[in-house]
């Protein structure tokens, strides 16, 4: 017969709904909404770049960043993040949650000041320096994704826990929001104070010398809402899950979360050793019960953030290929910051921030396995309509139901994989090694990221060599590449398959944590 669940993880599985949960999300969610907006904003300003560090004669296109710079400016916080997922994953489950969660926060706060500082009088010197503090950056980043999940899904109770998770990463759409409403309005204060109008045309394709302040505080202001919510994570009790399972301490787990909840929990500290039985991440049991789970999170993360980063980063340079976002040379660079901006804050408010909530909204009541399914679904649908008559849409008259289907894509990945793959792994696995198998299948979905970042640049480029401008690569086009993330989103479908269903089910009863000494009596009578 297994064994009852601890008095304080049945506790937080039944709570009703209390303000400490929705200070759990406001504290967890901000990471996000940094996050976001960190990792976002950069699509915004690299066009600025080119032109104030890349306008010399001579260069392979003046006024753009090289392929292979704007590759590294736009994917390297990318690598950043990969390598802190897998890192500050590994030592959540080590150090505990709360004693990681203040040191992603201050490496976001110094590394996006830092990133704004990139000063120096010779432009590789600016990219390098910026290169280096975005790596720092998505390092911080990376650790925030791991540790927020677990942290939320280990304060949790049962009935609510997939919206409470995905509400703390739907943040994430109010950071890509804000990302673009602050350059709008930054822009238009350049306008004002420089005489450098965004509404009118500007046949020189100018850039005020004072543009290159505007990109700097772009950047630094991401810290800002890091900063606020850092004395909060240090006031944050460590989590019942970890104290008692992971760090044997059942009495403290009771008094942290009777303090919390505000109720009388029982310590049961006879009971610590029983409810500690665990296996390793290498291990044979492990690759019975999880294996399978670990290779569906990760490759549908993988395969989901190939097509959602694709879309993000580079969707500046698809709304220029249909017209949606005029030449640059027909505008001054503070305008064409003004109009890349308004574009990508348009696509986040009727699609994007809705695609989260609508998962907060349904998750507990369809599942995560329904709505990653649809999601994927719809997404290679959309970008199949997209890309097949391609040419169709290229045309200046059809450009606004272009713009329709392509909000649609993201819609449905917020509706859909983007939410789920950052939810599931923090349910399904064991508590001592749920925040690293989180870490694993979050750095998966930044490989992914990293493909589609510099993946889809290249690919995106022409295909014709002797039509592609001296000195940029050819790829297969704008249309193919289309293609290309229409099957990737197919084939993140059928991966879903491997994804169980947590909906309704509490963590140990997922992790299979409730059911070691019914498995253990059952070996030793085989």
């Amino acid at each position: 017969m297994a064994k009852e669940q601890l008095e304080v993880l049945n506790a937080l599985d039944t709570a009703k709904t209390q303000w400490y949960h929705f200070t759990a999300i406001i504290i967890a969610g901000m990471g996000f909404f940094t996050d976001a907006y960190d990792l976002f904003c950069i699509s915004l300003v690299t066009k600025l770049l080119g032109r104030i560090y890349y306008h010399v004669d001579g260069a392979a296109k003046p006024g753009t960043l090289p392929p292979n710079v704007s590759a590294a400016v736009n994917g390297v916080a990318f690598c950043g993040t990969l390598s802190g997922q897998v890192f500050f994953g590994w030592l959540g489950d080590k150090m505990g949650r709360k004693k990681v969660y203040g040191m992603t926060l201050m490496l976001m706060v110094i590394c996006s000041i830092g990133s704004g500082l990139s000063f120096s009088h010779d432009p590789k010197a600016v990219i390098a320096t910026l290169c280096f503090f975005r790596f720092w950056l998505g390092f911080g980043i990376g650790g925030d994704y791991p540790l927020s999940a677990t942290i939320m899904s280990e304060y949790a109770n049962k009935k609510t826990r997939g919206a409470f998770i995905a509400a703390v990463f739907a943040m994430q759409g109010f950071g890509i929001l804000a990302g673009g409403l602050f350059a709008m309005l930054m822009a238009f204060i350049f306008e004002a104070k420089f005489k450098a109008p965004a509404y009118e045309v500007d046949p020189v394709g100018s850039t005020v010398p004072q543009a290159d302040y505007l990109w700097r505080i772009i950047l630094i202001v991401g810290a800002f809402p890091a900063a606020l919510t850092y004395y909060w994570r240090l006031k944050m009790p460590e989590t019942a899950r970890y104290t008692a399972l992971v760090a044997n301490n059942v009495s403290q787990a009771a008094a942290d979360m009777s303090k919390v909840m505000q109720v009388d929990i029982e310590s049961e500290p006879a009971r610590v050793q029983e409810a500690t039985k665990s296996f390793g991440l290498f291990s044979k049991e492990f690759m019975c019960r999880h294996g399978l789970h670990l290779l569906g999170t990760t490759s549908t993360w993988f395969l989901l953030d190939i097509a959602f980063y694709s879309q993000n980063l580079f969707q500046k340079d698809i709304f220029s290929a249909i017209g949606w976002i005029p030449n640059a040379k027909t505008m001054n660079a503070i305008a064409e910051v003004y109009k890349i901006a308004r574009a990508q804050t348009l696509i986040a408010l009727c699609s994007t921030v809705p695609g989260y909530w609508f998962t907060v909204a349904f998750i507990d009541r369809m599942g995560r396995f329904k709505i990653q399914l649809m999601g994927f679904f719809f997404m290679t649908v959309f970008m199949f309509a997209l890309a097949l008559p391609y040419n169709y849409w290229s045309n200046k008259d059809h450009v606004i139901g272009f713009v329709i289907l392509y909000a649609l894509t993201f819609f449905f990945a917020n509706f859909g994989p983007n939410a789920t793959t950052f939810v599931v792994p923090a349910e399904i696995f064991p508590a001592r090694l749920r925040s690293t198998c989180h870490g694993i299948s979050a750095a998966a979905g930044k490989l992914g990221a990293i493909v589609g970042a510099f993946g889809f640049l290249y690919l995106a480029q022409p295909q014709d060599k002797n039509k592609a401008e001296a000195g940029f690569p050819a790829g297969i086009g704008v249309k193919n590449s289309l293609i290309v993330l229409g099957v990737v989103n197919f084939l993140g479908m059928l991966f879903t398959f491997f994804v169980p269903e947590s909906k309704g089910k509490s963590l140990e009863e997922m992790s299979g944590e409730g059911n070691e000494e019914e498995s253990n009596q059952e070996s030793r009578g085989a």
